[in-house]
């Protein structure tokens, strides 16, 4: 009888991942408020350039040049990223969804250009679940490298 084990590892794996596109609804506080993306909550699995503590701060970036030409810059590295989805993109601002390959959780990426400092500011974080394992830190400091050298040519 070994199909039985296999078959409720096969519904929980089903139950697990219905309730992960269910809990990925879109957060309430992504955008621009007071001309600053929002904070990371206390949970390991965001990080933002914004962020004052360790766990969560990822260095700004600096650029020059016109905040559209940038903004299509960026969008173009992300898209080339799979499971990428752009929500919401103006000159000064952009929202993506990231699906992890697995489970299909939701990630959600934010960048604000700040044109009077000349920055660039992101903000990765988890929809579900408390730690990431890295996984935003990393994708934000992977796009911050690729934009370097992109805005470098």
């Amino acid at each position: 009888m070994t199909l039985k084990p296999f078959l409720l590892v096969l519904l929980a794996l089903c139950v697990f991942l219905g309730c992960s596109s269910g809990l990925s609804k879109r957060p309430r506080n992504l955008g621009v408020t007071d001309g600053a993306l929002a904070p990371c909550p206390q949970s390991p699995n965001c990080v933002s350039t914004r962020a004052e503590d360790e766990k969560h701060r990822v260095a700004p970036l600096s650029f020059s040049g016109s905040p559209a030409d940038t903004m299509d810059r960026i969008v173009s590295l992300l898209m080339e990223t799979p499971r990428v989805t752009l929500v919401t993109r103006t000159d000064h601002y952009l929202h993506a969804e990231v699906r992890s390959a697995l489970f299909r959780f939701v990630d959600d990426v934010e960048v604000l250009i700040d044109e009077v400092e000349g920055t660039l500011h992101f903000r990765s974080a988890s929809r579900s679940g408390y730690s990431d394992f890295g996984v935003n830190r990393k994708r934000i400091e992977r796009l911050k490298k690729r934009l370097s050298s992109s805005l470098a040519d």
